[in-house]
């Protein structure tokens, strides 16, 4: 069984994260949405708050399992068998940050192979942090995220 993860923040997670998870899930047996807990980042929700809006946004999706870790990516791999990392990129821009992540990876996990999918075109641009941003200055974010993304994000923000 080939397993792969995708680690990140996700917050919140976006139609662009969902595209490269589905597409994901046509090339591996299980793909574990690993949610990061300490990213560095400062995050507008609390983990089991990204947890659970994981959860919903591909509860139609079988071979996604959400899971929500700590520390290293890598060594949440191992502890998941798993062998490939999977991460999206959206321009060249991203590419120079993520290979030097993927090698990295591959220097503390030898194992661990990082398989680069690009989301559709209509999500190219898109960032967690963008939206978020759109949201704060009421912009309308509805084809960007999933709906009940949406409804906790304007909540959240509104609070």
């Amino acid at each position: 069984m080939k397993i792969a993860i995708s680690p990140g923040t996700f917050d919140p997670i976006t139609n662009g994260h969902i595209d490269v998870l589905k597409k994901a899930s046509k090339v591996f047996d299980e793909v574990i949405l690993a949610v990061a807990d300490d990213s560095g980042k400062d995050t507008i929700f609390s983990l089991d708050e990204r947890v659970e809006l994981c959860e919903k946004s591909t509860k139609d999706m079988p071979k996604i399992k959400v899971k929500k870790f700590t520390g290293l990516a890598v060594d949440f791999a191992k502890k998941v068998n798993a062998t490939v990392m999977i991460r999206g990129l959206r321009a060249v821009s991203d590419f120079e940050y993520e290979l030097s992540l993927a090698l990295m990876n591959k220097k503390l996990y030898p194992d661990v192979e990082t398989v680069f999918f690009v989301p559709d075109n209509k999500y190219l641009y898109l960032s967690s942090t963008m939206i978020r941003q759109v949201v704060t200055l009421g912009g309308d974010i509805e084809e960007f995220i999933p709906k009940c993304v949406e409804e906790k994000l304007i909540e959240k923000l509104k609070k």
